[in-house]
């Protein structure tokens, strides 16, 4: 059977659907200001290997993924680029797309954006207030009254007497109470605003999951997934909003991904080691990252370094390698000992490391003449969505077959162009990128030359 960790009850649990055979799944998706960066990777990779072993394990799955495309960050965002909310917003949304579909993220069923769905929100709101949960301030805010929700601090583990000693109140703030949150913001000048019982305004932040959540899978579901950042306070928020809306369990399960961290430290703008992952696709073959990526189970922390996307690029070739001469399709029979044992890693709160280590004792045994196996290991690869090319596809990549001479030379000539304005850093750069494709420079007293690893 398939064990969960339950974040709400801090242990595995049996998963148990409330409609037999069918899952309904919620995850938290992405404010679209920006690219998507390391750690919205590994978010939409984990939830999409979730969501690939629920289908597996023969599940109907409604998964729905939304997308935040109202937001303080993006209106300041929109403001400095001088184009329209709009434009910007799908402009991102775009990106995405390209981003994570690059890394074989799978669509989901339902992709909601917040705009659509600023009446179920009001809805929502109107049931709050009626119930005594929410109120509007003499700002015009319309906030939530934590103080009066009695389950709150459940997820996180948090006391309300902790959480209200370490807030500061805010200046001017017409909140009763500091740890209240708002549900409903009145407009601002040049702001988007949405008529409401309340004035015109526009949703909070919280509020938008708990409307899409409820409207598309019901007031009360299997799967709420996010990262680990956002336990507190948004999936507290959305179990009050929810609960205190509906009545009622929210969600049944909930899931967190562990957190990205950069050479042993905290990914963060301001310690200059932020990555997009656009930006690391130019220096690795999207499914490097990805197989980084799956080959840690989901709750664990992620270290990212060159080097360990060096060691899963080699890993990966490895893989590969065992294939060369297969050009079949991949099918699993669950019934060999390397699939049950892959079956049971990913059944034990889908433990892909577990699962991974299995796909290499396949590729050794092929490696020792079980040609058979062939099959096995790219139906297995499949469920990760790994192993889906033609394996001298991805091995000619990686000895640079995917780069032309003529691309070579012109990152030459710019390492050059580098190197004479004292730019070491980016001359650095393209030589690493070049060493990723399977390309090695050598510099002598005639200039640069180069050849194929």
């Amino acid at each position: 059977m398939l064990r969960i960790y339950n974040s709400l009850a801090r242990e595995k649990q049996d998963f148990v659907p409330i409609q037999p055979g069918e899952v309904r799944m919620y995850v938290c998706g992405i404010t679209v200001y920006d690219y998507c960066h390391l750690g919205h990777a590994r978010m939409m990779v984990a939830f999409d290997l979730v969501q690939r072993w629920l289908r597996a394990s023969g599940f109907k799955v409604t998964y729905v993924r939304n997308i935040t495309d109202i937001d303080d960050k993006i209106i300041k965002r929109a403001v400095e680029n001088k184009e329209t909310i709009g434009q910007l917003t799908a402009r991102f949304i775009r990106a995405m797309d390209e981003d994570i579909g690059a890394l074989g993220v799978q669509k989901p069923e339902h992709e909601p954006r917040a705009t659509e769905y600023v009446p179920q929100m009001l809805d929502m709101i109107g049931r709050l207030e009626k119930n005594g949960l929410a109120y509007k301030a003499a700002d015009g805010d319309v906030n939530y009254l934590v103080r009066k929700f009695p389950g709150y601090g459940r997820l996180s583990g948090k006391s309300l007497d902790d959480l209200r000693a370490g807030e500061r109140v805010e200046v001017g703030s017409a909140k009763q109470d500091p740890l209240d949150f708002v549900l409903w913001k009145h407009s601002k000048a040049d702001e988007p605003k949405w008529p409401s019982p309340w004035g015109e305004g526009r949703p909070g932040w919280h509020i938008e999951c708990s409307a899409m959540g409820c409207t598309l899978l019901g007031n009360t579901f299997d799967i709420h997934g996010g990262g680990q950042d956002l336990q507190f306070p948004h999936h507290e928020n959305e179990i009050a909003q929810s609960e205190g809306a509906n009545g009622g369990k929210f969600v049944n399960y909930w899931m967190h991904n562990g957190f990205v961290r950069v050479d042993d430290e905290k990914m963060s703008k301001s310690l200059g080691n932020f990555f997009t992952i656009r930006e690391i696709l130019k220096l690795y073959d999207p499914e490097v990252l990805r197989f980084f990526i799956v080959r840690a189970q989901y709750r664990s922390p992620l270290n990212y370094s060159d080097a360990h996307l060096d060691d899963a690029k080699a890993a990966l070739t490895r893989l590969y390698t065992a294939l060369k001469s297969f050009d079949g399709s991949g099918s699993v029979d669950w019934n060999e000992p390397h699939a049950q044992r892959f079956k049971a890693a990913m059944d034990d709160d889908f433990n892909t490391a577990e699962a991974v280590a299995e796909l290499f004792n396949l590729a050794g045994e092929i490696g020792r003449g079980r040609k058979e196996l062939m099959p096995q290991l790219k139906g297995l690869g499949g469920v990760l969505g790994l192993l889906e090319r033609r394996a001298e596809a991805f091995l000619q990549a990686g000895r640079g077959g995917g780069m032309s001479d003529g691309d070579i030379d012109t990152r030459i000539l710019a390492r050059i162009d580098a190197r004479k304005a004292k730019n070491y850093a980016e001359a650095d750069r393209i030589r690493k990128e070049l060493e990723t494709a399977g390309i090695i420079l050598e510099d002598g007293p005639g200039g640069t030359t180069w050849r194929r690893a």
